[in-house]
């Protein structure tokens, strides 16, 4: 047996990247999933139709998760399709340009902290009537290396933005035990997305790799996997809990090139 059969997920930021794997993976280990996406309408189309051909259940929904209005609707659309929401996938988010925080301006934080951040609260806040009418819910949250555990010059707002999240999960997790609701966050290292792609080099990825243990950056599906995980009836005694995807990123005390032979 599949291991999400009967139930409905939603997944924020699932046009692309890491919220597309993961919606793609619920889809085949048999959850409807909803697919929440903020502008790209025809890769969220995609999305959908790679699923339905696959055998799976799925629908796109728009909506900007920085938007209360938006976030009840979309746990509105997921009830009205299914009569149901059994696991919230918040991966919705931004990496905005960097700027030092001399630079930064007050409308690119808010910006940021709008989208990844308040754009969690909201869907999380919008989806536990369903889930607690249940008395059952897996709500796993992407998050990053970057500010729970790293921090990158030009990056403050993001870096905020993600440890933001690790202080939500520690209070939401103990709010929501009663009702039989876990929340958790992943915190990916380098993750081969669209993004990735569009501002680094070749050059680049390679010298990222020469820096992580497992040698590669990860591929999308592979955060997918640890968030199929917290998603299912496997991990119903993990709550308030930040898992980190890395491939061994954050361990080197010094950078490993310095161990290479020849």
């Amino acid at each position: 047996m599949n291991r999400l059969t009967d139930r409905v997920a939603i997944v924020t930021g699932a046009s692309k990247g890491i919220g597309r794997a993961i919606a793609r993976l619920y889809a085949e280990q048999g959850a409807g999933v909803l697919l929440v996406y903020r502008s790209d309408d025809a890769g969220a189309g995609q999305a959908v139709e790679e699923i339905q051909q696959a055998g799976g259940v799925a629908a796109a929904f728009k909506a900007d998760v920085s938007r209360q209005a938006d976030t009840l609707a979309m746990a509105d659309e997921a009830l009205r399709r299914w009569g149901r929401i059994d696991i919230l996938c918040a991966s919705a988010g931004i990496v905005p340009d960097g700027a030092m925080i001399e630079q930064l301006s007050e409308e690119d934080w808010d910006r940021v902290i709008a989208v990844n951040l308040k754009g969690v609260f909201l869907s999380v806040k919008a989806c536990l009537p369903a889930m607690i009418g249940r008395q059952y819910g897996r709500i796993v949250i992407i998050a990053s290396l970057t500010g729970p555990k790293m921090g990158i010059p030009g990056y403050a707002h993001y870096g905020a933005s993600k440890a933001g999240i690790c202080g939500f999960i520690h209070s939401a997790c103990q709010e929501f035990a009663a009702h039989q609701i876990t929340i958790n966050a992943l915190e990916p290292g380098w993750v081969l997305t669209e993004g990735l792609r569009r501002v680094v080099t070749v050059e680049m990825i390679r010298e990222m790799e020469r820096e992580i243990p497992l040698r590669r950056v990860a591929d999308p599906r592979e955060v997918a996997q640890a968030a199929l995980f917290l998603a299912s009836g496997e991990s119903g005694y993990i709550t308030g809990q930040s898992i980190v995807v890395d491939g061994g990123l954050m361990l080197p005390e010094v950078p490993l090139r310095f161990f290479e032979q020849g």
